[in-house]
């Protein structure tokens, strides 16, 4: 993880929410108040995001103090405690909020790629994330990917060559479309087609590329389309791929399941933080 562009994310998501500061908590709280507190998780699930939950507070004050309880990809029971924080009360108040946001947005897509990566464990399969991501937090959200047992598809378009329909559209057909590819591109560039039909399957496989994106195929269209594949170039299974479908996806011999839901639409896992009460630095 690039830790300079992780900086820079939690500081604009503090200015996001804190602005021109804390009114209530300046209010409220003396300044020379510290007090302690613990996170909790208020369900089951994968923890992902402690280090994300002490760089913004270390950037609220230097001086919060995190005791981590648990470990990252731990799986979490409720009420078991998650970390221990302790410093200027101002500070953690005011850090709050944004760091529980992260945690729970990303234990809730870590818990949901374990329990997809367990369904499909052994068929040997593996699962992957997708670009549909939220904007600004792509590198967190795949992060928690990772943290769940999943694997990252492309992080950004510059990480390899992905053919989809309409690139297909646009040069004319797979083959044009991988020609030219080829004619612009080193030899050490991984090339994905994806495909919709079998004899787009067939032209794919003749013209050699790494990878086989299997999109939106039936059960027995993506057998079809295994047979088809040589174990040389990764098969991909993609397109409305839900929990409950992925057992009979991963018996069809696909190598790859990509899930677009993992990141866009995984709930939060429901996580609080509970002041102790005040106490004297």
């Amino acid at each position: 993880m690039n830790v300079l562009l992780l900086q820079e994310q939690l500081k604009q998501a503090l200015i996001e929410d804190v602005g021109f500061g804390d009114r209530t908590t300046e209010a409220v709280v003396p300044a020379e108040q510290w007090a302690s507190g613990m996170v909790v998780a208020k369900e089951e699930g994968i923890m992902a995001g402690l280090p994300v939950f002490e760089q913004v507070m270390k950037l609220v004050d230097p001086r919060v103090e995190i005791e981590p309880v648990v470990k990252e990809g731990q799986c979490v029971k409720p009420g078991l405690p998650l970390l221990r924080v302790h410093g200027p009360a101002r500070a953690i108040l005011t850090g709050e909020r944004v760091a529980l946001n992260y945690v729970q947005r990303l234990s809730g897509i870590a818990t949901q790629t374990r329990r997809a990566v367990d369904i499909v464990k052994p068929y040997g399969v593996k699962i992957a994330d997708t670009r549909k991501t939220t904007p600004g937090l792509r590198m967190l959200e795949k992060y928690a990917v990772a943290v769940g047992g999943g694997i990252n598809h492309r992080l950004r378009l510059d990480d390899a060559v992905l053919i989809k329909d309409n690139h297909i559209q646009a040069a004319g057909g797979i083959r044009e479309a991988v020609r030219r590819v080829r004619e612009k591109m080193g030899h050490t560039v991984f090339i994905e087609v994806e495909t919709e039909t079998l004899e787009q399957v067939q032209e794919a496989v003749a013209l050699g590329v790494h990878g086989i994106l299997l999109d939106n195929m039936t059960v027995a269209q993506l057998k079809e389309a295994v047979a088809l594949i040589p174990p040389s170039i990764v098969s991909e299974a993609s397109g409305n791929m839900r929990l409950e479908h992925l057992e009979e996806v991963a018996q069809t011999g696909v190598q790859v399941i990509s899930i677009g839901w993992l990141t866009h639409s995984a709930p939060a896992l429901d996580i609080s933080l509970n002041l102790d009460g005040s106490v004297k630095k």
